[in-house]
């Protein structure tokens, strides 16, 4: 493409005539007025509202370290503008607006989504409604499709990266951080350890090429997400995490998916498939029933009884673990570190968090009934049992 380049790596670099045009030398300050009190706040970045001196217009300033650990970033920076700039004719992506360059920082200035994150409508131990979920991947599928097409593979999708234009709704969802994106050329091998904990794939953990299919296993993540409020593979420390992604140890408990669709369930185990080349394509995705409304939004599991089962609260909500980590920086030695540990794994819970049943007489174990295989139970009366996580099926 005219005034793009990419390297082996898969980074989009922008020609210098065409960079030249971009970037801003001026202080951002003397164009706008830029809010102290943060928006957001990354491993490397900063986003403040700043408002536009002339217009009024309000935007989302990105301020970007030029370096990070004595390591020149400017490589990455460039690439994530290029990204945005290729993704200028969609409404699924943030727009970029402008840019300026410090001594120091790299200012992204853009659109600002005033509903600010996904996340912050899981924070509170919610999740969506099956039908404003099923709208919300729609558009997340339409974005990525746009990607995809240019052959570009976002690698960090997850709730933080979703922009809300409305607050508490998702008519309006738009992509965002290209920080970690590629670019994948045929015949070109790109392997890396990057993304975050709860979302990334299998092949990113084994140390296996990258493919756009890595961004499908993250949309079934996101998906299991928003229906349930639950990470599908977290457990409580990291390595643990990683064993249950690389076996894909995927359940539907009924307390969770008790009022969701068999369509939405499939929609989820469709993309949730270790084997990459076995994933269906974004475009696949967007045809599936649950999304094009081919087929009517029906429970696929029984609805519990109030009276047998009484959760509260709920454990591991995904609202509890956004602080998880971005694993990019790993060493790239980790897959063989990851093989020899996940073997020594032993899943330890002490520290777990719990969940209260209320039980009824003729229940001896809420998770497995009279057949339990964790405990020795006596007959008990209808009365709150705490479990540990350490013990549930």
């Amino acid at each position: 493409m005219l005034g793009y380049t990419t390297s082996r790596d898969g980074l989009l670099q922008l020609e210098e005539g065409v960079l030249g045009t971009v970037v801003q030398k001026e202080s951002i300050l003397a164009v706008y007025d830029v809010d102290k009190t943060p928006l957001g706040r990354g491993k490397y970045a900063t986003v403040c509202r700043a408002v536009h001196k002339k217009t009024g217009t309000h935007y989302a300033a990105k301020f970007v370290k030029k370096r990070r650990r004595n390591q020149d970033q400017m490589k990455e920076i460039i690439h994530e503008i290029a990204v945005l700039m290729q993704c200028s004719a969609t409404s699924r992506v943030i727009r970029l607006h402008e840019v300026y360059e410090s001594s120091t920082e790299m200012v992204l200035v853009l659109e600002l989504a005033a509903g600010g994150e996904l996340q912050h409508i899981l924070d509170g131990g919610q999740c969506l409604g099956e039908i404003e979920a099923r709208k919300a991947m729609k558009q997340i599928l339409e974005g990525v499709s746009f990607l995809h097409d240019r052959n570009i593979a976002h690698l960090d999708l997850k709730p933080q990266n979703l922009l809300l234009s409305v607050t508490d709704r998702c008519d309006d969802i738009k992509l965002c951080d290209f920080g970690i994106s590629k670019v994948l050329q045929p015949g070109v091998t790109v392997r890396e350890i990057l993304g975050t904990v709860d979302y990334v794939a299998p092949e990113v953990l084994s140390y296996e090429p990258i493919s756009l299919s890595t961004d499908i296993w993250s949309i079934g993540v996101l998906a299991y997400v928003l229906l349930s409020g639950f990470s599908p593979f977290g457990a409580d420390d990291k390595q643990q995490t990683f064993l249950n992604i690389s076996k894909c140890a995927l359940s539907f408990e009924p307390e969770h998916f008790d009022d969701v669709s068999s369509a939405a369930i499939d929609f989820i185990k469709t993309a949730l498939i270790v084997d990459p080349r076995k994933r269906p394509s974004v475009h696949e995705l967007l045809d599936h029933p649950w999304i094009s409304l081919k087929t009517n939004l029906v429970p696929t599991l029984p609805m519990k009884s109030s009276e047998l089962l009484n959760i509260s609260p709920k454990a591991t909500p995904i609202s509890q673990r956004k602080s998880f980590s971005c694993i990019s920086d790993a060493p790239k030695s980790l897959p063989k570190d990851f093989q020899h540990k996940r073997n020594t794994i032993n899943g330890s819970f002490t520290d777990a968090a719990v969940r209260t049943y209320t039980v009824s007489a003729n229940c001896l174990c809420p998770q497995c009934g009279t057949t339990c295989r964790h405990i020795t139970h006596a007959p008990v009366s209808k009365t709150n049992i705490t479990i540990d996580r350490g013990i549930l099926c």
